[in-house]
Parts: C-alpha cells; structure tokens; sequence
C-alpha cells in the first residue's frame, strides 16, 4: 500500500512549489528535480521516528496550497496510516524474556539484559524446593550470567505471559560451576507446554564451559511454560533462560521431504513440532558470537565439517550491500553469513572441475531433521553464471540456481528440507557442477540442521488416548499390538541407553571452545563417561614430562602415564600446525567409541579443556610392530609369533570392516597403527582419518590421505575408497613382516625403494628367498611360506575386485599358522606339486566366518567344528603324502 502511494504522490501532473524543510523544494525547483527530491523526502518520512510523524504530517500539509491539498491530502492521509501499518506490523527484537537465573541482580549485555529471578515481577517463577547457588570461586573472567544458578529439588517451572502468537525460541543456559551443591551431579528432565525438550539431561563431570541448548516451539496460549523436573534422587538447576517470539513465518508448515534413499514428496505440519538445534554453521567464515547475529544466536565454522578439506577454499570477504529479497531479512541470518562462503578449489591441479564439496554431520540416528541451507553469489562474475547441484545423502539432488530464484547478484536465499537421518549417525551435505554449466563452480554460505523432537502433547493426553482404545472394545489384538510396541520400545531404549555412554552424541560437546563457550549444540542423552580432565591427565603424565614422551606422530606427541586409580595409559595429545587436526580428533572418538573388540585397541577417555585435543588409550607395552621388527635392542620376533600378530591385526581389521558396529574403513593400515601388548597381542589403532563406507554404494569418493608406501594405487588414482583398499595397505603390513624392512626405504637402490614393488620383482624372477629375514629364514616351514605369500601377493593385486576380503585373508593366515605347526616339514624339491616357484603350492580351503564376539572361527553348516576338524586333519594328511 505504502508503495502505491509513493508512486502518486511523486508522480502528480503539477505540483505547486513548497518549501517544507522535509521536502526540500524549492520555487526554482523544476519538476525532474521535484520527483527527485520528493523520494527522498518520503523515504525520510517513512524512516523518520513514529513519534515524529504527525507533526512532519502537519508541516507537510502547511506548505501546500488550498489547491494542491486537494489533490495531495488524501494520498497524504493515506501514505500516513499505511506507513503507521507497516511499521506497526515489521519485527522488532523483544526486550524480554531474558533471565538471569539464581540471582537478585541484572546481567547486562551489549545487546540484551538478563533479569535477576529473584523477586522479579516480570514472569511468574513456580518452585518447590528451590534454592540459588553461586560460584565458589566467583572468576572475573567467567560471565556473571554463570556464576549464579537455580536449583530444583521437586518439579517446578518458570510462567511467562506470551501476548504474540506463534513461533517462540527457547534457549536454556548449564554450566556446572564450582559450589557446595555438586551442579555436574545434576539429573533432569525439560518440558514446555506439552513437548518434551530434554530427557535424562546431565551436564557431567569436567566442563570448562556452558552448555547452550537451543529450542524451537510453536505457542497459541496466553501462558507458555517451561519445566524443570529431576529425576528420582537427583536435582535440576538452570544458569540462565531466554525465552522470546520469533519473526512471522520464520519457518514453514511444510518443506520437501527427502528420505536418506531420495526425496518422498513433501512434509507438512512442521510448525506444530518442537526444534532442537544441533549444528548452525557459518560456511566459509568466522565464529558469530550472539552480538554479531540478529537473533544472539552462535554460529561456528565449517572446516572440522569438510570431508576434504583441500576440496573447497574460502571466497574472498564481501563487504557490500546485500540485496534482500520478500522472506529473507537479517533475522533469517546476519549480514555476515551472506558476505562469506566456500566455493570449489578449482585451482587446485589434483583435480578436476567435476568433484564435491561435501560436509558430514553428526546427527541422532533414524531421526527426521529439519534443515535451512543458506545461499548468496557473491562468487559470479555476472548474472546466471553459476548453476550447481546440491546433494542431500548423495541420493538426492537439488539445482540451485540464483539467478532463477533472485535475479540479482548479492541476493541471499536459502532452501528447506525436512531430511530423515539413516542409521550411520551422520548426513552429508554436497554441492557440486552441472556438467552442462558453463562455468564449473559451487557455492555455500550456511548451515543450520535442527532436530524434530516430536509429537507436542502432555502425558495426561496420552493417557486418555489410551484407555480409550481399550475401553472402545478393540479386544485383545489391539492390546497385544500396544504391549508388543511398548515392549520394542523399552528394547530400543535400553540399547541407545548402554550404547550412549560411548556413543559420538555423547562427545559432541567437544567442539572447538570459543571465548569459554562451548559452541555446538550436545544431542540430548548426553553421557561424558569418556571425559577426562585436564588435571588428571597432568597428573598422570607429570605435566607431560619429555621423560613420559613415548612417541610422535602426525597429531602429536604420546605419553606414557598412570591414571589415579592405576591404570596405565598412552596419552595422545594434539599439537597446533600438527598437520591433523579437529576432524581427527572427532573421528577418532566417534569410531573407537562406537566399536569394541579385543583387537582393536581400546580408547579410555579424551580431553577438550582448554583449547586441548587429548586422547588417552590403554597402554601397549611392546610398543608398534615396526619397533619390534626394526629396532635391534629387541629379541626378533619368532615365525610363530610374527603370524600371531598378522592373524590378530587381521581379525580386528575384519571387524572394522563387517563387525556389528563395522563398516568402516580405516585408511591407514601400516605396521606403526599395529600395537602389541606385553603378552605380544596385536591391536590396531589410529582411527584419525577412518571413513564410514556405505553398504548401498562400491565405492565413497573422497580426498587422498594414508602414508605413502601403503597407499592402493587404485585409491590414489581415482580416489574412490574401498574395503579393497585396506586390504592392499595390509598386505604391504604382511610384507614388512616376512622381510623386516619400511614399505618405503630411500637409502637403498631405486629399485628396491618401495617393497611393494621389489616384492614383486623377485617373485617374477623366483628369488623370493632372498629378501625374507635372514633371523627367521630358516625357521619356516616351506609350506606355511608359501600360503603367507600368496596372501600377501593376493592382497596386492591390481584391481580392487580381484583382492579378497579380510574375511579370506584371515582364513588364510590361520590356515598357514596351521601348516606352521602341525606340518611335516619337506623341501621343496620334494614335492611332487612344485612348480618353477622356489615356494611349494598348497591346497586352499573356504573362508572362515569369524565371530566378533569371541574370535573363535566358525563354517557355515550344520556340523562347524567336525568339518573344521577334518579339515585340519585333511591338511595333515596332504602333507604327509
């Protein structure tokens, strides 16, 4: 309407000269001039303060003529009211409710104050047992809005009046301070106005930091209530409570609903779910601290998200107006999201225009999750330059072209999903280039992925709901169906519950600490049984001693220590410009933490304090295998225990790979990530750069990383990432072992630098004999070093199908440590199968399947161990023939 009036008003076929200041015409002024200055004038007015207008108003209606009010007076009126309508209706940041909970006092902030609960007037605060606690230590660098907290013995809450109907943001602050009352020792549940927010929720032992949950909930009530209520013995406490009305159509009742195998048509009804925040990211950019963003919220860099980070690079800062579009303003996302991005790192010669920027998320499995992704071309060169795809899971694609959408450069936008999460706990995101673009690039600007918390509803509700059903007579099979669900239920939950103590949700909370914040959102059955404090680490390593120092490697430099209750442990800690960083860090709690096995080697807790990137194993006393092979100071290891190794090193490998939790792909298999324990039991470590593979694909497609030397070539060269590509690594592992030298060695001729390839060169020309151990030369038995070498051989073949699985390397192992044993030795000569091979051949039996349970081999079949016997025996009599 305001805009129709503009248009009249400045536009008329004759305008009488005025000389009211806010129009600022003049009797010379020609009419061009006029239009000009008119604009102007109506835009001050339009942005001029409310209380202003009236009288701009009746000075404007002074300097006209008795003939020109006729014309102007009406379109004045209106222009005025409409404009009155305009500003009556745009969103406006709340003053309330901000809480600073447990205190008498305000906290004031650079753009908001936090209310002092007690004895405020301002909400009703209902509490039963309630008591405040402040901080023992009372630092001066640690915000007042955390030193205070509000302690809740029975179930209680905080009433506010909501006068505006719709979405609300609820964001509750947890910091486990120092005090009498033991805040880490907290457990408790959260509710508000019939959704439940938080379950179980503790904020533990040994965090430097507060912990931000933030929430999204619709409100039709004139009264919004938040509840806090412990759970059995246990108390809830709370430092500080936020709780305000968000812009009008902030988000969507319904957005297109993408599965984790594709889209499945759209999803509507999302404005009647509660939102929980788990990851806002500022892609390309810096930290946004609540006063950088329009709505106090924290939004945190991309890179510990990139699955290669050498894929994209940082656009150039943009420091120019934004162009913002009808549904897009600065409460959609701050100027500074929009002025950032990542884009393709085309410059960069190992690859080629058409790869993927992909970004991996942690996420609650099987869970549907609402998802704004955040677009501005403030990369192209001109209008319609750039189009690209966005990828959702891999399985799902999406063209994002600006110009179709804005028509403008510098233009932000974004795009909803509601995606549902698959069972591997984490969701890609990717953009990549139309091969039928013209010009190959993509761009991201942010992320922000809230998970659906369900159904809102009170439990009285369900209750009713439920004695209805039985009471309307649908008899026993109803009922059966009710019990059967509950009862998968409960199932489900006491296997998340025994799985959360170790689970990667558990560790989310050790995001990078910024300014003492924790940053990203905790998933809400949170467990830190796996953290451990900086204070005991110190203690444990005597400050980190060059005396404990036990090794250095790419993260950083190993420790050895004891824990206080005597527990020997390795410790691990990170070193800034270590080359890893973060994302290994993340990786390697979430895979040692999801996956457990005798072979592997098992992860005690880590530590995030103080900018810190800490892990602490249990302790390995003979150290790697590449020290008990190369280093002269220890005894070499016998033919027996060499197999040993390689047959336990194997078994945790096939696990990583196939086991219960499995389906990884380690990435760096090589005899330094082989530890041995003091009775020689192998374990494989250093999970850093491991890979999720996906069972539904052949391959993941992702950047190079390994050690060179046991890199598959096929890996190398296209970067697709396989199972296939752990076993060649292994293979040159069997190698190191048989000949006792480094994958790669640069003092020895060119030829024989990488074993791999010398291996191979003797066996072609069958003097494979000269390059084993001399120490154990002797002491093998021809037949089990043949079976050993057609393993290692078979593991370094060229084509990844062609290689077997760890399943078959296993079998093979056990099967030469068998021959090792239990064989008559013979020479080679004196076999009647020996063909030009210095090596003699030997029969090859089926895989064993291995149970990750016990180790213990099993055969398909009704009659496993009798067949595994005659098996064996059958072994014995070939070679006594």
């Amino acid at each position: 309407m305001a805009c129709m009036v503009y248009f009249l008003v400045c536009r008329p076929t004759k305008l009488e000269p005025l000389t009211n200041p806010y129009l600022g015409l003049s009797k010379s002024s020609d009419q061009s001039s006029r239009t000009v200055k008119c604009k102007k004038s109506l835009v001050h007015f339009n942005h001029h303060k409310k209380t202003d207008r009236l009288t701009i108003f009746m000075e404007i209606m002074q300097s006209l003529t008795i003939k020109s009010s006729v014309f102007y007076l009406p379109l004045l009126v209106l222009y005025f009211f409409s404009a009155k309508l305009c500003h009556s209706s745009a969103y406006t940041r709340p003053e309330k409710y901000f809480i600073n909970c447990g205190s008498s006092s305000s906290f004031i902030t650079p753009s908001r104050t936090f209310i002092g609960d007690v004895n405020s007037s301002s909400f009703a605060l209902k509490k039963k047992k309630s008591s405040t606690v402040e901080d023992v230590n009372k630092s001066t660098t640690k915000s007042l809005l955390y030193q205070t907290a509000r302690i809740f013995r029975q179930q209680s809450s905080y009433e506010f009046e909501t006068t505006i109907k719709g979405t609300y943001l609820v964001r509750l602050h947890f910091f486990a301070f120092s005090s009498p009352a033991n805040l880490s020792g907290a457990l408790f549940d959260v509710s508000a106005s019939g959704f439940s927010l938080l379950r179980n929720f503790s904020v533990g032992n040994g965090s430097n930091s507060p912990v931000i949950k933030e929430f999204f909930l619709s409100v039709n009530f004139s009264k919004f209530t938040v509840y806090f209520v412990p759970r059995e013995s246990f108390f809830a406490f709370v430092n500080a409570i936020e709780v305000f009305p968000l812009p009008d159509s902030f988000f969507p009742d319904e957005a297109p609903h993408v599965s984790s195998m594709g889209r499945s048509g759209s999803f509507s009804g999302l404005l009647s779910k509660a939102l929980m925040t788990i990851h806002r990211i500022n892609v390309g950019g810096c930290i946004l601290t609540p006063d950088n963003d329009t709505l106090w919220r924290y939004w945190i860099p991309d890179d510990s998200y990139l699955q290669c980070a050498d894929a994209a690079k940082n656009t150039a800062l943009y420091t120019f107006k934004l162009n913002y579009p009808a549904g897009v303003s600065r409460y959609t996302a701050p100027d500074s999201i929009y002025q950032s991005a990542k884009e393709m790192n085309i410059d960069n010669s190992r690859y080629s225009n058409f790869f993927n920027i992909t970004w991996s998320f942690k996420v609650s499995e099987n869970t549907r999750h609402f998802i704004r992704i955040h677009f501005c071309d403030i990369v192209s060169p001109s209008n319609g330059d750039i189009v690209f795809d966005l990828y959702i899971y891999s399985k799902f694609s999406h063209q994002i072209d600006s110009f179709q959408t804005t028509q403008t450069l510098d233009t932000p936008f974004f795009d909803d999903f509601m995606v549902d999460s698959d069972d591997s706990g984490l969701l890609n995101i990717s953009i990549g280039p139309r091969r039928d673009s013209e010009y190959k690039n993509a761009f991201l600007n942010g992320v922000e992925i809230m998970e659906i918390l369900g159904e809102s509803g009170s439990k009285s509700k369900h209750k009713i709901h439920l004695s209805v059903i039985i009471s309307t007579g649908l008899g026993s099979l109803a009922l059966a169906s009710i019990l059967a669900a509950l009862l998968a239920l409960i199932l489900r939950r006491r296997k998340s519950k025994t799985a959360a103590t170790r689970d990667w949700s558990s560790v989310q909370g050790c995001s990078r600490v910024h300014h003492g914040i924790v940053i990203s959102s905790i998933a809400p059955n949170i467990s830190l049984g796996l953290k451990i404090s900086l204070a005991e680490i110190q203690f444990a390593t005597k400050n980190f001693d060059a005396k404990m120092k036990i090794g250095k490697g790419g993260f950083g430099t190993v420790f050895r220590g004891s824990l206080k209750n005597g527990t020997k442990v390795a410790v691990k800690r990170g070193e800034p410009g270590s080359g890893q960083g973060f994302s290994e860090f993340q990786t390697e709690i979430m895979v040692l933490s999801r996956i457990h096995h005798r072979h592997l080697v098992s992860l005690i807790g880590y530590c995030d304090e103080k900018s810190e990137m800490i892990l602490i194993y249990e302790f390995m006393e003979r150290g790697t295998l590449r020290d008990q092979l190369y280093n002269s100071a220890f005894p070499p290891l016998s033919w027996k225990q060499r197999l040993e190794i390689c047959i336990g090193a194997a078994r945790g490998l096939h696990y990583i790979h196939r086991g219960a939790s499995g389906g990884f792909i380690h990435r760096d298999i090589k005899s330094t990530n082989i530890l041995l324990d003091e009775n020689y039991v192998a374990k494989v470590a250093d999970f850093g750069i491991s890979r999720l593979g996906d069972p539904n694909q052949t391959h993941v497609s992702t950047c190079i990383k390994g050690t060179f030397g046991y890199l598959d070539p096929v890996y190398f060269r296209t970067q697709r990432l396989t199972e296939k590509s752990d076993v060649y690594s292994f293979g040159v592992v069997l190698l190191e072992v048989l000949c006792a030298r480094p994958a790669i060695d640069t003092l020895l001729p060119r030829d024989q630098v990488n074993l791999a390839d010398w291996w191979m060169f003797c066996k072609d020309q069958c003097i494979l004999d000269h390059i084993i151990d001399p120490t154990i030369k002797g002491h093998i038995n021809p037949n089990s070093l043949r079976k050993f070498s057609e393993t290692a051989e078979k593991c370094l073949l060229e084509y990844q199908s062609d290689r077997p699985t760890m399943a078959d390397v296993l079998w093979d192992l056990e099967y030469a440590l068998q021959l090792q044993q239990t064989a008559t030795w013979r020479g080679p000569h004196e076999d009647s199968r020996t063909n030009n091979s210095s090596l003699p051949i030997v029969q090859t039996f089926p895989s064993v399947i291995y149970s990750e349970k016990d180790d213990v081999p099993i055969l398909s079949g009704d009659n496993s161990n009798s067949l595994a016997a005659e098996i064996f025996s059958q072994l014995r009599m070939d070679e006594e023939r």
